[in-house]
């Protein structure tokens, strides 16, 4: 990715290629996350459309790609989801071999953690429709919890004793920043230009169809347009007065000095609303429920510290003395039903969006760009794709992904 140019040391080549931004691109991707580079990774390899430009205002992996915890699963509540998520679980290893790059997947198993009567329930419906699915979860008492991960306190100490939980074995993590740059040089690779520091004003249309972008280096025409730009695709869809029922909320994260290992699943809690692994440094890798008010900011706050902290050591007491090092936030991009929007010519021809994915994002990355690239290159809507239509909410038909429901900004 780097070039040392002093004399004795060795020139590295980038992992993709620079190419000079040209005019028309047959395909105008908008987002340089997880989404935008593997759509156009798999339009390029499966489709073989090589015109491809992935639009990116800041640096690739700038928003979610390279905002969060790295947690890949597939035991989500809806036979919809798990059916997605399985197969996003089963293309890492061959992502891995197919880019030849090492997106240090380590299918760790992770462990939801139920703290009352409901939170088991809740845990007995999405472990019969993951085994339905044919994925692997199981239900667990406290003891076996406690063997999965020694340190967890599974006594009556915590203001939230621990009850149970689901143990989901092929899930795991990968490294966020390996995907998006194995992603990239994949992409690249197949003769997709990637365009850093490009950000996109205004969608030009003409006769329902879409017809280009305006940016700040300039305008570019396009036969497609595809917006997968995480928490700002409602923001680039306002850009054509399209409406959609998305809240950006900004999510919180952070890791802990390195220590030695002993964390060997990923660990969530709803109750505590927080979810932690342990990192091939030894950092603790930790992140939290969403902020309640809908904005666009990323700013870390000292209130989730203390959550942080306080949550960690009800679960995990040997972590009382650890210190935490680093914070950040991204935005989650909510829909009312914490799934998806995947459309095709929604309301111009040509025009495809990939959003609304909230925490979602980052499991659901190649294997959303490989279907989207495949509605995209043949026009046609893959099977796999038909629940997250925009039209489920003006229907009623809202995923049964979650209970909750959305008012002003809220979650209750």
């Amino acid at each position: 990715m780097f070039e040392i140019l002093r004399p004795g040391f060795l020139k590295l080549d980038r992992l993709w290629e620079e190419r000079p931004m040209k005019r028309h691109y047959d395909v105008v991707i908008i987002g340089g996350g997880i989404h935008g580079l593997a759509t156009a990774y798999y339009l390029a390899k499966n489709h073989g459309v090589e015109d491809i430009a992935v639009l990116e205002k800041n640096y690739i992996g700038f928003g979610g790609s390279g905002r969060n915890t790295a947690i890949v699963r597939a035991n989500q509540r809806t036979r919809e989801n798990v059916r997605l998520y399985d197969e996003g679980l089963k293309l890492w290893p061959d992502l891995t071999d197919e880019l030849d790059f090492n997106l240090m997947f380590f299918n760790c198993g992770n462990l939801n953690l139920a703290h009352s009567e409901a939170a088991l329930s809740s845990f007995r419906l999405s472990i019969n429709t993951a085994n339905f699915c044919g994925v692997k979860s199981e239900l667990l008492d406290r003891e076996s919890c406690k063997e999965l991960i020694p340190a967890l306190d599974v006594s009556d100490r915590p203001r939230l004793p621990i009850l149970g939980g689901m143990y989901h074995p092929p899930g795991g993590v990968l490294r966020h920043d390996a995907v998006v740059w194995g992603l990239a040089k994949g992409a690249s690779a197949h003769g997709a230009s990637i365009q850093q520091g490009v950000g996109v004003s205004a969608i030009d249309t003409d006769a329902g169809h879409v017809t280009g972008v305006q940016t700040n280096k300039g305008p570019i025409t396009c036969n497609k347009l595809a917006i997968m730009a995480g928490g700002y695709g409602a923001a680039v869809c306002a850009m054509l007065d399209i409406e959609l029922p998305i809240h950006p909320l900004t999510i919180q994260a952070m890791v802990t000095q390195p220590l030695k290992p002993f964390l060997n699943h990923v660990i969530s809690s709803g109750g505590y609303h927080i979810y932690a692994n342990q990192t091939l440094k030894g950092e603790i890798a930790c992140g939290a429920h969403m902020d309640p008010q809908v904005n666009y900011t990323t700013d870390a706050t000292a209130w989730y510290f203390k959550h942080q902290a306080e949550a960690m050591v009800e679960l995990l007491p040997c972590l009382e003395r650890v210190r935490f090092l680093r914070i950040w936030a991204g935005l989650a991009d909510m829909t009312p039903d914490m799934a998806p929007i995947l459309e095709g010519n929604l309301e111009f021809d040509g025009l495809y969006l990939d959003c609304g994915w909230g925490y979602f994002g980052f499991k659901s990355g190649p294997v959303t760009g490989k279907y989207m690239a495949e509605y995209i290159a043949r026009e046609e809507r893959p099977d796999i794709l038909g629940p997250f239509t925009l039209d489920r909410f003006l229907r009623n038909r809202y995923m049964g992904e979650t209970a909750t429901t959305m008012k002003y900004g809220h979650y209750d």
